[in-house]
């Protein structure tokens, strides 16, 4: 299998900052290919954070199956630090690029504690208090029939929108489980998954606890640590922090407003939008997880409408750290807070939001973390390459829409001899008509117009003998087609690239833990 990594793609402010433009640097402080800034950023953290404050960040870490749980305390005594990264979860482990950030924040830190002479741990964070169910109910897979299946919970209380980690996923999951599993291959790797995937998600458990658990037994060998937004330790170390946030939050949105205002003046949109009075934090209601905005002495909950006062929402976090939580952009600046982050490794949406954090984060008392990009990888397998070697074609070919594709090949295989005709009828077609429209032009200058008509009606004629033509070569070359059509859904499922859609099962159950060790040693890191 080839493993063709790089960047992933995004909107010009990612690219720009990819590629280390000047007009970005002020967004984001700090290169992520700097060695000397990461030196500066280590200090900054040594400033925050002492030995108390590391034993409390190392409280709130959950240590996984096959991790060495004294690095944790190496971490502790020696000064250490973090490359931290996350996602909410997804059923089943969700998309590969989970994994792909997981293992370029293993990558970093190794390379970080080498250059810097420090413990530098890579820690997971996983986001369920998110509370977008239908974002984070469904995995999909290309099973042994090479279609694409999407496997899709539904949720026991569609009335309300609590945070993933309240929802039970309830007996009914199973039956889901199980067509997941059908679609795996049977092979002397596969027992050994599908029996992680049956213990994953019981009817008691919720899809945060089976994210865990399967990420936790696939990436601990690497020295992947991981923590909860959720966990008791964590709560209780930014409680404080969130009840500022709601204290400050108009003048919190007039700093991220104006930060805003520079990135669209140079030319960038902004990846989240900052809502008029709204605050960066999410309140427990009767719908579930709402978002506050302001109002009045108060707050309102942005979907139940309930009005809350600040000392409501100190009452209820009081009794519960659970039911205040932070949003998208308060969340980094809660990481930063709890543990001691050196960089944060981010997607293309996640480099694109942090753009906006820098005098946000100031204002908290902080620096932000230095934003490294996850490794994009492209898996090409040897039935894929041969189909790619056998067309002679580029995997960008693939990603235009497969009628589009398959036009191009068809064209392709037109004999030579067809093709010349064509072209010379066309020729010969528009040098007649315009020799007919001058000769008609003596007669009457109106009959132009018919010489015109003549040489669209021929040519419409000339086109839809190619559309025949195309179709009679298609059919004849369906079984080809039908190859390109099977590489294009490995590679591009939904047109997309397969790292957003494919589960990494797939892969796992056809090529066993090494799938894992190539993928790993495929990334390179470079300071």
């Amino acid at each position: 299998m080839e493993f063709i990594v790089g960047y992933p793609k995004g909107p010009p402010l990612v690219r720009d900052y990819l590629a280390g433009k000047e007009q970005v640097a002020e967004f984001f402080g700090k290169s992520f290919s700097s060695l000397e800034d990461f030196r500066s950023k280590a200090s900054e953290v040594d400033g925050r954070f002492g030995r108390a404050e590391r034993e409390l960040a190392a409280q709130a870490v959950l240590v996984p199956p096959g991790a060495d749980e004294t690095r944790l305390e190496a971490f502790v005594e020696e000064g250490g630090y973090m490359v931290t990264t996350g996602q909410q979860p997804g059923l089943l482990g969700g998309p590969l690029y989970n994994i792909y950030k997981a293992l370029t924040a293993a990558r970093l830190a190794g390379v970080l504690e080498e250059r810097l002479g420090k413990p530098v741990i890579p820690l997971f964070w996983v986001a369920s208090e998110d509370h977008d169910w239908d974002e984070a109910n469904h995995t999909e897979i290309i099973g042994a029939d090479n279609k694409l299946h999407r496997i899709e919970l539904e949720k026991s209380c569609p009335e309300a929108n609590p945070a993933i980690h309240r929802i039970q996923v309830g007996p009914a999951a199973q039956y889901q489980i199980d067509k997941f599993i059908q679609l795996l291959p049977e092979n002397e790797f596969s027992p050994g998954y599908i029996k992680l995937i049956l213990g994953s998600l019981r009817p008691d458990k919720t899809l945060a606890d089976g994210f865990h658990l399967l990420l936790q037994e696939l990436l601990g060998r690497f020295g992947i640590f991981f923590t909860d937004a959720a966990h008791p330790k964590v709560k209780a170390h930014s409680s404080q922090m969130l009840l500022e946030e709601l204290g400050r939050s108009e003048e919190l949105e007039a700093i991220l407003r104006r930060t805003s205002e520079r990135l669209s003046s140079a030319g960038y949109a902004q990846q989240v939008p900052v809502l008029e009075g709204g605050v960066n934090l999410f309140l427990e209601g009767s719908t579930g997880r709402e978002r506050l905005y302001r109002e009045g002495d108060g707050f309102r909950l942005r979907t139940s409408g309930v009005h809350v006062t600040l000392r409501d929402v100190r009452e209820h976090q009081a009794e519960d750290h659970l039911v205040l939580s932070p949003n998208v952009l308060s969340r980094p600046v809660v990481e930063s807070s709890v543990f001691p982050t050196l960089s944060y490794v981010g997607g293309p949406g996640e480099i694109a939001y942090f753009a906006q954090l820098g005098d946000y984060f100031r204002a908290h008392g902080l620096e932000m973390p230095i934003v490294y990009p996850r490794c994009s990888v492209t898996l090409v397998e040897r039935k894929i390459r041969k189909i790619l070697d056998k067309f002679e074609l580029s995997l960008e070919f693939l990603q235009r829409p497969f009628h589009e594709v398959a036009s191009e090949v068809a064209r392709e295989g037109v004999p030579q001899e067809v093709g010349q005709a064509i072209q010379g009828f066309r020729e010969s077609v528009a040098k007649c008509a315009e020799e007919l429209g001058q000769a008609v032009n003596s007669i009457d200058p109106t009959l132009n117009a018919g010489a015109t008509q003549v040489r669209s009606q021929a040519f419409s004629a000339l086109e839809e003998l190619e559309r025949k033509i195309l179709q009679a070569i298609k059919r004849e070359n369906q079984i080809e087609l039908n190859q390109l059509e099977k590489a294009q859904l490995h590679l591009y499922p939904d047109g997309k690239p397969a790292e957003r859609v494919q589960n990494p099962f797939y892969f796992l159950t056809r090529y066993g833990g090494a799938f894992l060790e190539e993928l790993y040693n495929s990334f390179e890191v470079s300071i």
